[in-house]
């Protein structure tokens, strides 16, 4: 069976069928997306990351399509239904929904009008109405009368036919396949307020009375609807036209509308599409657009997650972080380069002119005592306030303050994860060590924190949950490992997203440096107690060892590739450090002469690249970034040019922090001079631009921004 959906899989994705074949035998030993796209480019024909979690989805998918035509099958063997050509048809039968509308006349089911009749004698009739052969069907329903089926006149006889009749044109498969098309190509929903609502769903005033096409609502429309209708505020439908849906039902039947029988059997189609087909239809149109819907909003989400965990990192600097707080004081701690506590304390700086200076006077003794280069301020409540309070103070001109992002540090200073990693400091402390932390490296912090908690989705609670969390994890695995991590200095969370690594085996990483100390090569891995053959072929590559034994250790030359780099060094008469440190070399060697059964030029071609660059972090380089002189929504003027940060990349635009403490809106429609089709062709979440004030709504805590204009101010 996996043959064919291989073979499916490459017609879909035009992706060569050996390739997709060797996805899946690689994904059945064990392998993981990220090994698979950085280490079997021959197997694969280089296929990126992103098409191998396309193949594997859509074989899961396909899996499951099996495992249900399966079951039908044993269920309609078992009440002897199953015949060669119903067999056939199910397992021809390429989605899921064609197989349900196969099976649907078959399933076993509550007591229906049909079956009713049916249980009365009445499918003779029906048989004889759908012959249509000219004669008045209450003549011929007469033989069917019968007191003690509960058949006393002719209109319950007809009327059971009709029934009978509605059913069977509701759960013709043809007919269902064709309404299916008809419904999502044709198919409006009309959203409408429900009476008495109004006040209470005001935040939906948008959806009040709203029409759109079904195929073309964007998804945060969707989602939108659907989150008024579950609340109760709005009612949602999919409406199509009825005669054309009729018309649908009746070319099945070969009707001739003029006959007695004729009639009689559109009185059917109209009442089996109505009560029958048309719910099912509108549930089936509705659920495939939310899933679409839910596909796009994770398509956004996993995008600016992509964004936020691959920010340039500030580096391995000493950093003072603060937590900005009004009447709680702001939390201080002192971090140094490795991102180590060194001092921790409160200050006070908005409750008096006193308070303010003795605040004033301890960050200059703490810069002075542990020298950091750097001043993270958290950008949350009364982040603003704090950098102006900075700014005012006389600080060496070499310390610069960033503001950094916050969201979801919360979230981590309450979690287990942070109790384990700090149990002596509360809260609030925890809070600033992680706004530090995230200016040294976003995405050694971030690997901390559930992504939904970091607060760059677009309607992320309304999505399907599971699928939401299948796409974050493949995201945060995805960055982490293209990074690389540090095998001595990792935290076990994001050890536990490398390639091969569970989370059991990213403790007993972190336990066997505490009871031997570094890892001197990454053959010590092979002695950490759960990690085997296959999870160190997985992980070795992906982890980094500075200054370790083996050159290579701080690569992503995977080890096994390393007797091919000894050769071409030792081809050249040059040690692997000479190798490296010799660029004229590197360029003179034919890699085709490297080539063998197992290592081919793409690979060859990888090692060459890390040979250049041994461990090199593919991060932009940190650019310092500080806001304009406001401070409040009320700065704000019309025409204003403000330096921005993107916060939030959505369908219908951008959210940029202009340091206000409300973030203002770039409509798709002001991202260009030109149409633009997606926002995320235009900015990514984290990137730093300038914007244009367009207007300001202090009641509302509405900004609206451009960022057209700009040059010609």
């Amino acid at each position: 069976m996996q043959n064919r959906h291989f073979e499916k899989i490459s017609i879909e994705t035009k992706l060569k069928r050996t390739h997709i074949a060797a996805v899946a035998s690689l994904l059945a030993e064990g392998a993981t997306v990220p090994f698979i796209a950085r280490y079997r480019k021959e197997a694969t024909g280089s296929m990126e990351d992103v098409s191998v979690i396309i193949v594997r989805d859509r074989l899961e998918q396909l899996e499951k399509l099996d495992l249900r035509r399966d079951v039908i099958l044993r269920s309609l063997d078992e009440r002897e239904l199953l015949t060669s050509e119903l067999k056939d048809k199910i397992s021809n039968a390429g989605t899921l929904a064609s197989l349900e509308d196969i099976y649907l006349p078959f399933r076993p089911k509550r007591r229906t009008r049909a079956t009713k009749a049916r249980e009365k004698g009445l499918e003779p009739l029906a048989r004889r109405i759908l012959l249509q052969k000219g004669d008045d069907p209450f003549l011929y329903a007469l033989q069917y009368l019968d007191s003690e089926k509960g058949v006393e006149t002719l209109e319950d006889a007809v009327s059971g036919a009709r029934d009978i009749i509605a059913e069977e044109l509701a759960h013709n498969a043809e007919i269902r396949d064709s309404m299916r098309r008809f419904y999502w190509e044709t198919g409006s929903y009309s959203c409408r307020v429900i009476p008495g609502k109004e006040e209470e769903g005001s935040k939906f005033r948008n959806y009040f009375e709203w029409n759109e096409s079904v195929r073309s609502a964007p998804s945060h429309r969707i989602l939108a609807m659907r989150r008024g209708e579950e609340k109760k505020i709005l009612a949602l439908k999919v409406s199509v036209s009825l005669e054309k849906a009729l018309d649908i039902v009746l070319s099945n039947a070969c009707l001739d509308r003029d006959t007695p029988e004729g009639v009689l059997i559109s009185e059917a189609a109209l009442d089996g599409f109505r009560r029958l087909l048309a719910p099912s239809m509108e549930t089936e149109t509705r659920l495939k657009s939310k899933e679409e819907a839910d596909d796009e909003a994770i398509r956004v989400f996993t995008s600016n997650l992509r964004e936020l965990l691959l920010a340039p990192p500030l580096g391995p600097k000493s950093v003072l972080a603060i937590d900005p707080g009004f009447r709680t004081g702001c939390k201080v701690v002192c971090l140094n380069s490795h991102g180590s506590v060194q001092r921790n304390t409160t200050i006070f700086p908005f409750m008096s002119e006193s308070k303010k200076s003795e605040a004033l006077r301890t960050v200059i003794g703490l810069i002075e005592e542990f020298e950091p280069e750097y001043i993270a301020v958290g950008n949350g409540t009364a982040g603003r306030e704090t950098e102006a309070f900075l700014g005012e103070g006389d600080l060496p001109e070499d310390v610069r303050v960033i503001p950094v992002n916050e969201s979801g540090a919360s979230v981590y200073s309450a979690s287990e994860v942070a109790r384990e990693e700090f149990p002596d400091f509360d809260i609030t402390v925890r809070g600033a060590i992680s706004i530090g932390r995230r200016l040294q490296d976003p995405l050694a912090e971030l690997v901390k924190i559930d992504p939904k908690s970091i607060g760059v989705g677009q309607y992320q609670h309304d999505v399907d949950t599971r699928k939401l969390q299948k796409a974050l994890d493949d995201t945060v695995e995805s960055c982490v490992n293209s990074v690389g991590v540090d095998l001595n200095t990792a935290s076990p969370q994001l050890l536990s997203y490398v390639s091969g690594l569970t989370e059991r085996v990213s403790r007993n990483i972190i336990h066997w440096s505490e009871e031997n100390g570094s890892f001197p090569s990454r053959q010590q891995l092979l002695e950490v107690s759960g990690l085997g053959r296959v999870a160190f072929e997985q992980s070795a590559g992906f982890l980094r060892i500075r200054n370790g034994q083996n050159p290579l250790d701080a690569s992503g030359v995977h080890p096994e590739s390393y007797s091919v780099v000894e050769r071409m060094a030792g081809s050249n008469g040059l040690t692997v450090t000479e190798l490296m440190r010799s660029e004229d070399v590197r360029r003179s060697i034919e890699l085709k002469d490297y080539v063998d059964g197992t290592t081919g030029l793409p690979t060859l071609r990888d090692i060459m690249k890390e040979l250049d660059k041994p461990g090199r972090d593919p991060r932009e380089s940190f650019r310092v970034f500080s806001f304009a002189d406001v401070h409040d929504i009320k700065d704000l003027e019309e025409g204003m040019i403000l330096p921005g940060i993107v916060t939030n990349v959505t369908n219908f635009g951008a959210f940029i922090d202009v340091g206000v403490h409300q973030d203002g809106l770039v409509h798709i429609s002001q991202m260009a001079d030109r149409y633009v089709k997606n926002p995320a062709n235009i900015v990514s979440a984290g990137e730093k631009l300038v914007v244009r004030v367009l207007e300001v709504d202090v009641k509302r805590d509405r900004i609206s921004l451009s960022m057209t204009g700009i040059d010609s101010k």
